[in-house]
């Protein structure tokens, strides 16, 4: 621990000049008295580092001396600031690790690259999950991430849909994080992590495909659900409106699907939902701007929805009017 600290505190003097011990003590989270002896423990290791004495002065690092990356460019510096996801590596465990590496990368920054840098953490956030969703448990991530790495097998009991509960031993090939919400790849299938109930990393390792690429897989397999969740189609017909309305209503895949049949005002197309019951919910936000054509049954059953909310609205205005 005492060699990690060491080196941040060289590389955090490198990238922001004088410190004082309080700010670096600060910074690292130890005591002052802890920070002195960190300052002898560099000078007695040759890094030129002194102190200033006096109200406005601190430690810093002779002039020139620096410790630097190679052949990295502006760009590439401006992309590793801007794949800093502080909220993804706190989950994995790895939020201290994370700090480090772009402290680390600041510091080797020469002076101009390491400005940009700065304003590029100051003006750019990523924020991955999607609005109104409630954080998922994922007391086993940081532990799947450590099996990935080590291509250790796990035996986990985990959630399937309709809380079916079921045994698995899976071979973790990798993590994905898909706004907001970490699956992981293994043996060919997908595990949403905030499912698994319960995990035991076995002794057994496994050897990896050799052809295997995940975000090749992730594609495909992220293709092959969606068509799976909307496996069904209705006939519809939209006004130009309706077609408008269709790139905020609904959810991505219908959205792309009509975007890329492309219909006309007027026009029948098969439109993609999961079952009648949800395209009776999603069709509802359209009103007047979508026509069902078939199946017929739901064509009744949104007449049905429509002429009893009408009756609603009638009863109120009788009750208002003999008020």
């Amino acid at each position: 621990m005492k060699s990690s600290r060491l080196i941040q505190v060289l590389l955090l003097l490198q990238s922001r000049g004088r410190m004082t011990a309080d700010e670096l003590a600060s910074e690292l989270e130890v005591s002052p008295r802890t920070i002195y002896r960190d300052i002898e423990s560099l000078s007695a290791a040759g890094i030129p580092v002194y102190a200033d004495r006096g109200p406005t002065g601190g430690y810093q690092l002779v002039d020139g001396y620096r410790t630097r990356l190679t052949g990295l460019t502006g760009a590439e510096a401006q992309s590793l600031f801007l794949a800093g996801l502080p909220g993804p590596a706190e989950e994995l465990g790895l939020k201290e690790f994370a700090a480090a590496a772009q402290l680390k990368l600041l510091a080797a920054l020469p002076t101009e690259l390491r400005t940009r840098a700065e304003q590029i953490r100051q003006r750019f956030h990523l924020d991955t999950p999607t609005w109104f969703r409630g954080d998922e448990p994922t007391s086993y991530l940081a532990t799947i991430a450590d099996a990935v790495w080590e291509q250790r097998r796990v035996r986990m009991s985990y959630q399937r849909w309709g809380n079916q509960t079921v045994q698995r031993e899976v071979d973790p090939y990798g993590l994905v994080l898909k706004a907001g919400t970490w699956y992981f790849v293994g043996s060919g299938r997908t595990y949403r992590v905030s499912r698994v109930l319960a995990l035991e990393v076995l002794p057994e390792t496994f050897e990896r495909p050799g052809d295997f690429d995940l975000a090749r897989y992730w594609t495909e397999w992220s293709e092959q659900f969606e068509a799976r969740m909307y496996g069904e189609r209705i006939t519809v017909r939209m006004t130009r409106a309706g077609l408008d309305k269709s790139q905020y209503l609904l959810r991505g895949y219908q959205a792309r699907v009509i975007r890329e049949t492309a219909p006309q005002p007027g026009e029948e197309f098969g439109f993609p939902t999961e079952s009648t019951r949800h395209a009776l919910a999603d069709l509802l936000k359209f009103g007047a701007d979508v026509e069902v054509v078939a199946p017929g049954e739901l064509r009744r059953e949104l007449i049905e929805t429509v002429k009893a909310m009408q009756d609603v609205y009638n009863d109120a205005k009788l009750r208002a009017w003999f008020r």
